[in-house]
């Protein structure tokens, strides 16, 4: 579970659960209850990546950000996160990119 603490928003924190890019669960604290449990619902089940091309963006009333556009942020956070442990995991070594070279590389 991550859980990112939002900014410019009547919600306070998400929590968030995802396994292999697919969303598994989301809950925010604070703001329009309803309303974030509908967002909640909506996109279980769903790609982070799809989620955050939906959702960036979106802008409360006047404000900068919204709720949706917070839990794109808080997406794009952990695939990042994500991205750097598995990097980090499975590192390739500069010989073994040298081997995918071609001849008319060299």
């Amino acid at each position: 579970t991550y859980t990112y603490t939002t900014q410019g928003t009547c919600s306070r924190t998400i929590e968030i659960e995802i396994e292999n890019d697919t969303i598994c669960d989301v809950r925010f604290i604070g703001g329009c209850h309803g309303n974030l449990q509908g967002i909640g619902a909506l996109v279980r089940g769903m790609k982070a990546s799809d989620v955050i091309s939906r959702l960036e963006g979106i802008r409360c009333a006047t404000k900068p950000t919204s709720c949706p556009d917070q839990l794109a942020r808080a997406l794009k956070a952990i695939l990042a996160e994500e991205n750097k442990k598995l990097f980090i995991k499975n590192p390739v070594s500069y010989t073994h990119l040298r081997a995918h070279e071609t001849v008319l590389d060299l």
